[in-house]
């Protein structure tokens, strides 16, 4: 029986909801284009169904930043989603932040060492440093999911090196996260 694995691509491509920007990026764009060749590796494996949160580069989810939010959980929650990734890049007041991080409702849930395997995959084909994985209970995303769930922040779109990295290799940024969803499974 596939495993089914829900990749939310953070944000819409314009308000409400769009995301950080940083050295000429978007966040949305580059969560986009991160979730089309995550979702082709993961369904090429054969152990996975998937499904998108965003399936053009236009669509937008939702009137407000909640329904936004709402709209993206409900989708994963309705299909009976194994797994919910949300896709993000970080952002920070200056160029020095670097680094991948995961965040998830709880550290006492399967979503923790999911992130771990992600994070530490993410930082190893990247080259970005490992900033660990925390709980945020607070996030409407991992807190409204009815599976585990965690949302990746890719790299730091402030930093002008990464942001370059994330824009311009999406495919090396889909192969990190997916292979700490394989080393996660035990399938590596």
């Amino acid at each position: 029986m596939a495993i089914k694995i829900f990749i939310d691509q953070g944000h819409n491509p314009v308000n409400p909801n769009a995301g950080a920007e940083g050295n000429g990026y978007r966040e949305q764009d580059i969560t986009y284009s991160v979730g089309v060749i995550l979702a082709d590796l993961l369904r090429q494996n054969g152990n996975f169904e998937v499904r998108l949160s965003r399936n053009s580069p236009d669509e937008i989810l939702g009137t407000s930043n909640s329904s936004s939010l709402a709209a993206r959980v409900n989708a994963a929650n309705s299909w009976g989603a194994d797994y919910f990734i949300s896709l993000h890049t970080n952002s920070f007041s200056g160029p020095s932040a670097r680094g991948v991080e995961a965040y998830v409702y709880s550290e006492d849930s399967p979503a923790f060492a999911l992130g771990e395997d992600i994070v530490s995959q993410l930082s190893l084909i990247t080259g970005f440093p490992e900033r660990g994985v925390f709980e945020r209970p607070g996030l409407y995303v991992l807190r409204k999911t009815n599976m585990p769930a965690v949302l990746v922040e890719m790299g730091y779109i402030s930093n002008p090196a990464e942001a370059e990295l994330m824009a311009t290799e999406p495919d090396l940024m889909a192969l990190g996260i997916y292979n700490g969803i394989l080393q996660y499974f035990g399938m590596q």
